[in-house]
């Protein structure tokens, strides 16, 4: 995979330290069905910035890695499951950090994206919304939340749904629709206009504040919180959710790489009808496509990361990867949990997290049938024209 002497020296150290500091973590009772809490998530901060890896894809100028360089140090950070948090290079947090440094005016980035990079504070990006609602879910344009200009605020009205972190986040991003499109406002959470109607009990367990259903009540939020201008917000959108969703790529690669090593140390040890499970072609084989799997999807995550550092939005390169490497990952993990027989489907590894968290990873940024049907639509577009 790509690299330069710059982002593997920062690779190695985030290595080393999700190793040695992190992966101790994954047993501590902190770790709860709804995510790991604050405390311990700032407690590991602490040590990440002790050991000058916290959010290490941004330099200390300000300046970000490029999309290639970043691969390198997120799936270091993915080794463990609770590695991007205390590196500060998890969801939503990274993409919008990202949003951000690309849209927001110094003003902005001084009260909302300083604290975020300093890894002080988390955020949540409001988007999703109900279904029973039939608001907007894969499909943004259907969005019901609604804004409207009074004086020098925007008044906001609407409910949300999946919204990951949202309880305990300090910022918040906050689609609506205006008379002239999609919105992005910058919120201080909490706020009691944003009230958390539950938190949702899902399948994935490694973000904390898990994903919420929110109501919004007549949020009042200056003009001057405005992200960029009115009815620009799907733009905006895509400038976050194309790279975002590639660094999920690279972050559970990481997780895959590090099922794949407990998943080939446990197949070499453990006997079966007198010799290693290993030596068993069908448990060697798994693990061997495993190898494949994990190279190829190194391979789409360099490629697509390649598009957008030509400043391309790259979306049909991050949809391409997307697919490719969340169904990988997918028979990547679930290998792992056959090849170790009745401990993989325990918690006594972490191989059982992993899955569960990357079969998640398959509709969240978008399912992967949704992102078939866009690159379908392409190619039809281009047919016509052709």
């Amino acid at each position: 995979m790509f690299s330069t002497d710059r982002a593997q020296a920062i690779a190695d150290k985030v290595e080393a330290f999700v190793r040695e500091t992190v992966i101790p973590y994954e047993k501590d009772p902190r770790c709860g069905f709804h995510g790991p809490s604050d405390e311990m998530v700032m407690e590991m901060r602490e040590k990440a910035r002790a050991a000058g890896v916290l959010t290490p894809h941004i330099l200390p100028d300000g300046s970000h890695l490029t999309q290639r360089e970043t691969a390198t140090v997120l799936i270091r950070s993915g080794l463990s499951p609770l590695g991007p948090l205390a590196c500060n290079t998890m969801a939503p947090d990274e993409g919008n950090m990202y949003l951000l440094g690309h849209v927001a005016n110094e003003e902005q980035k001084a009260q909302f994206l300083k604290p975020l990079v300093e890894g002080r504070a988390r955020s949540a990006f409001f988007m999703t919304e109900p279904a029973e609602d039939g608001g907007a879910g894969s499909d943004p344009s259907m969005m019901k939340t609604v804004c409207r200009q009074d004086g020098n605020h925007w008044v906001i009205n609407g409910r949300k749904a999946f919204i990951t972190g949202a309880e305990g986040a300090k910022v918040g991003i906050v689609m609506a629709k205006s008379d002239d499109g999609a919105c992005m406002f910058l919120v201080d959470l909490p706020d009691p206009a944003i009230r958390i109607e539950r938190v949702l009990d899902t399948i994935d367990s490694s973000m904390p504040g898990g994903h919420a259903v929110v109501r919004i009540d007549n949020l009042r939020v200056p003009a001057s919180q405005m992200l960029g201008a009115s009815g620009e917000g799907f733009k905006y959108a895509q400038v976050r959710l194309s790279p975002a969703r590639l660094s999920h790529c690279m972050r559970w690669l990481g997780g895959c790489i590090r099922a794949q090593e407990i998943a080939s140390a446990y197949a070499c040890k453990r006997m079966a009808f007198g010799k290693p499970l290993v030596d068993h072609e069908g448990v060697g084989f798994m693990l061997a496509e495993n190898m494949i799997d994990i190279r190829q999807c190194e391979l789409m995550i360099d490629w697509a990361a390649s598009v957008l550092d030509t400043g391309s939005l790259g979306t049909v390169e991050s949809s391409m990867a997307k697919v490719a490497v969340s169904e990988a990952l997918m028979r990547i993990a679930d290998k792992c949990v056959q090849v170790m027989g009745g401990t993989g489907v325990t918690q006594d590894t972490i191989v059982e997290q992993i899955f569960r968290e990357v079969r998640a990873f398959r509709i969240y940024d978008g399912p992967t049938e949704v992102h078939k049907w866009s690159l379908a639509k392409k190619i039809k577009r281009d047919h016509k024209h052709a």
